[in-house]
């Protein structure tokens, strides 16, 4: 608590001595002032003083109850706001909150605390782009140094080459500034240069050890390089400080479930919502852990309760939509469109909206309404990324090129020897989670998901490896040697060990993309078993288009873009089935359907393993599945799915000009130059 700026005085004196108990004796401190109000009822000081003391002892609707009357009679005050929100926050009443903040911020702009305070609040309540100003606003509150302050302010205004060459210029000159330092860092996450963030972070750190808010800028910063067992570290070094801080507590739910700690993650969601029940997202992500975890009707609930708390929240539909088992009531529908209708409603909810009202109305059989709102989602999505269908299909040609015999044989022998990953490429929506389920059915193989590490991978062969010429890839792969290659399969096999819970020896790594990287997985997991999981272009593309992805995959925003890359896709395959016969094994979704064991035979006497009964009841396997299948795997097999692209079929016509030839072939491969 800052000192209110009143007359020295006796009760002054007095209010100053009772506020060196509030940390240590809290109900002394109430007591002192209670007896200072009796002489001096009404005075603004010993009453903040209360509401604090009130606070710190747990007494919160007191405090709230003293604090409010004290911001209301005192409206110009900004101190009183500002300790009338953090009260609010502890009752879980967030918006009012954030209301309080906000007085509180425009009364005095250089009150870094309220500023950090209604960042922490704006990330709580999913408003990550409101917090990122907060919080810029903090850094530039934080220091009177003119130049800082200047800096701050292009960061504010996401002037972000303006505010990176400051802030370097201000480095140069005392290179262990750490506000600096904070805040070039901020530039360099904005940017997603990750790496750098890092070093300009831990720097920081090394300084001043005692910066939470840049330790906390470190952990999410690690956990967007996917390095989760370090994140984890920064934040228990967090809680043990703050134990109950919602914004670090959500962090690491996060971190957890992208380790598979599903159990875990569940658990610390749950202790944030017993003390903050009101927040829509925090209840959202919950969802969708409850989702990963096999709890279907646990993560309904929780997706049900976040559209209570925010009936404009699109994803949370959304999120029932992606259960693809969950059917909407007529009531919901009428609810979605409605809130499709508000002027004020911000971009995501309505694409997001549109992707969920296309799939109620599919399931209605109502496939022209249902079409077009497929199309207005995928439109509103398509304006927000940036993505350009000739650069995939210039990489296909680049790795046409580089990766010919020639290319392999000169390098037989390479990489790490263990045989423990099973790769499945291809597209998303092609069948990948059957297969992954049906193979984590066996005794030896664990599912895991899909994993980035073969894609940081190339980031490490592109620093390291590429030379002065900065060749890009795959044609930095030219460069590559025997150690290089084993060095980058053990560290494929580390940093993936993290997910590995059961001790089985094989492992599945999913991440469909991974076939534009069939090159460099050759190279350096030689023994390493690709499965390409395919499916008929039409019902795999279109699927890809209905569906909204939570990250990547800018391809299945428009039909042309993903018939184009479904196009390059076979075509890349089609050069390693020629150039490294057998390989590869390939799955055919809708063979799989018709005849599944003698499919699911071939596909264990590839892997070179044994058997095993459980494998054709792969619906038993109570794994968690964090794909948009995750509810389908857990039935027996899902024909429903194979023809439904037909229902689309008048409105497919770029998709099939796209796909061209390939479509005509399917399931055989044209001949491509």
């Amino acid at each position: 608590m800052s000192s209110a700026q009143e007359p020295v005085g006796t009760v002054d004196v007095a209010v100053q001595h009772a506020a060196r108990l509030l940390l240590s004796a809290p109900h002394l401190a109430a007591e002192q002032a209670q007896e200072i109000l009796k002489a001096a009822p009404e005075h603004p000081a010993a009453l903040l003083l209360l509401g604090v003391a009130r606070r710190n002892g747990g007494e919160l609707a007191g405090a709230v109850e003293v604090l409010t009357a004290l911001a209301k009679s005192h409206a110009q005050w900004p101190l009183a706001h500002y300790e009338e929100a953090l009260s609010l926050s502890l009752t879980n009443q967030h918006q009012l909150a954030i209301e309080a903040l906000r007085r509180a911020t425009q009364l005095r702009p250089q009150m870094a605390e309220a500023w950090r305070a209604l960042a922490d609040e704006l990330l709580l309540t999913g408003d990550s782009a409101g917090a990122d100003a907060a919080s810029a606003q903090s850094l530039r509150a934080s220091t009177q140094d003119p130049e800082l302050l200047a800096a701050a302010a292009a960061l504010c205004e996401n002037q972000i080459p303006a505010a990176e060459a400051q802030l370097r210029q201000i480095l140069r000159r005392r290179p262990n500034d750490v506000a600096a330092l904070r805040m070039l860092a901020e530039v360099a996450a904005r940017l997603r240069r990750y790496p750098d963030a890092e070093t300009l972070l831990l720097r920081c750190l090394e300084l001043a050890p005692g910066f939470s808010g840049a330790r906390h800028n470190y952990a999410i910063v690690l956990h967007r390089q996917n390095k989760s067992a370090a994140a984890l570290s920064e934040l228990e070094t967090l809680l043990a400080l703050e134990p109950r801080n919602p914004g670090y507590l959500n962090l690491k739910a996060a971190v957890l479930a992208r380790i598979g700690d599903y159990a875990d993650a569940i658990d610390v969601y749950k202790e944030i919502l017993k003390a903050h029940p009101q927040l829509p997202k925090i209840w959202m992500s919950y969802g969708h852990a409850l989702k990963t975890a096999a709890t279907a009707d646990e993560s309904i609930a929780a997706y049900r309760r976040s559209i209570e708390l925010q009936p404009s929240l699109g994803e949370a539909y959304w999120s029932l939509a992606n259960l693809k088992t969950f059917r909407f009531s007529r009531e919901d529908l009428d609810a979605m469109r409605a809130q499709l209708h508000r002027q004020d409603l911000a971009n995501e909810d309505r694409f997001h909206l549109h992707f969920a009202i296309g799939k109620a109305l599919e399931d209605g059989g109502q496939y022209a309404e249902s079409f077009e709102h497929y199309s207005l989602g995928n439109a509103l999505r398509r304006k927000e990324i940036r993505y350009d269908p000739e650069e995939m299909t210039q990489s296909v040609r680049r790795a046409k090129a580089l990766c010919t015999r020639e290319f392999f044989a000169s390098r037989g022998g390479y990489g790490a020897s263990a045989p423990d990953p099973i790769f499945i490429v291809g597209l998303p929506r092609a069948g990948s989670t059957l297969v992954e389920q049906i193979l984590s059915s066996h005794s030896q193989v664990e599912g895991t998901m899909e994993l980035p590490e073969i894609n940081a991978v190339t980031k490490t062969l592109r620093e390291r490896v590429a030379g002065k010429d900065k060749l890009e890839y795959p044609e930095a792969l030219a460069r590559i040697v025997a150690t290089d290659c084993r060095e980058f399969g053990e560290q494929y096999l580390a940093n993936t060990r993290i997910v590995r819970k059961s001790g089985a020896p094989y492992f599945i790594d999913k991440m469909p993309n991974n076939f534009l990287h069939l090159g460099l997985i050759h190279l350096i997991l030689p023994n390493a078993k690709i499965i390409d999981a395919r499916r008929h272009p039409l019902g795999c593309c279109f699927s890809g288009f209905k569906q909204h992805f939570a990250r990547g995959q800018h391809f299945s925003y428009r039909l042309e873009d993903i018939g184009r890359y479904y196009h390059d896709y076979v075509e890349l395959m089609a050069h390693f089935d020629a150039l490294l016969p057998g390989r590869v094994h390939r799955v055919i979704y809708e063979d799989m359907i018709e005849d599944t064991e003698p499919e699911i035979r071939r596909l264990l006497e590839y892997c070179g393993l044994p058997f095993e009964e459980q494998c054709l009841r792969f619906y038993e396997n109570e794994r968690p599945v964090a794909t948009p299948s995750s509810e389908q795997v857990r039935q027996p097999i899902y024909r429903q799915a194979v023809d439904q692209w037909q229902h689309y079929e008048p409105w497919l016509g770029p998709l099939k000009q796209a796909l061209g030839e390939v479509l005509t072939a399917y399931p055989l491969v044209p001949k491509f130059a």
